[in-house]
């Protein structure tokens, strides 16, 4: 069982990572470990260890009700829960932009800069989408195809994997 004071240090947690966006967290101390993961919406989508979910649901109770729903995740367990798509986007073709390296993921070209694109967008071939900085060089990732952006799948500052997907693009 967590104390008043753990509680509060979670909530505050949960709340830092949802104000900059942090799509994943993972922590350990002493007998408490904690995996949240957000999913579109921030939404945490993983906890174990000295809290039970009952405790984290009434604690972040005022999250909106889209978001996903909280799953358990064993001890040392390194498995993701994913939420699902709307039903329109799961019946709907969205093309992909992926990483063509390994690096960090930036969505503007600096620190407290607009990002390039934002969700809802429309954007042409050849436009710049994100950076992927590796080994301390900047590399501009543009989209290779026309359309409406829908959905930005890296958060800003985290590491991103050879091949793994940044965005969704709806065709025109």
């Amino acid at each position: 069982m967590m104390d008043g004071t753990k509680m509060q240090e979670l909530r505050e947690l949960v709340e830092f990572l949802k104000a900059n966006e942090i799509a994943e967290f993972d922590m350990e101390q002493a007998d408490l470990k904690v995996r949240i993961k957000f999913a579109g919406e921030p939404a945490p989508a993983a906890v174990s260890g000295g809290i039970d979910l009952a405790q984290l649901s009434r604690l972040i109770g005022s999250a909106p009700a889209s978001q996903a729903p909280l799953a358990p995740v064993a001890s040392g367990s390194s498995a993701a829960t994913t939420a699902a798509a709307p039903a329109a986007e799961a019946t709907e073709k969205l093309h992909e932009v992926k990483s063509p390296i390994v690096g960090t993921f930036y969505e503007s070209p600096a620190p407290g800069a607009s990002a390039f694109v934002q969700v809802g967008d429309k954007v042409e071939v050849g436009q710049v989408l994100c950076i992927v900085e590796a080994m301390k060089l900047m590399n501009e990732i543009e989209s290779d195809i026309a359309g409406e952006v829908v959905r930005r799948i890296a958060s800003s500052g985290q590491p991103v994997e050879y091949g793994q997907p940044l965005f969704e693009i709806r065709p025109r």
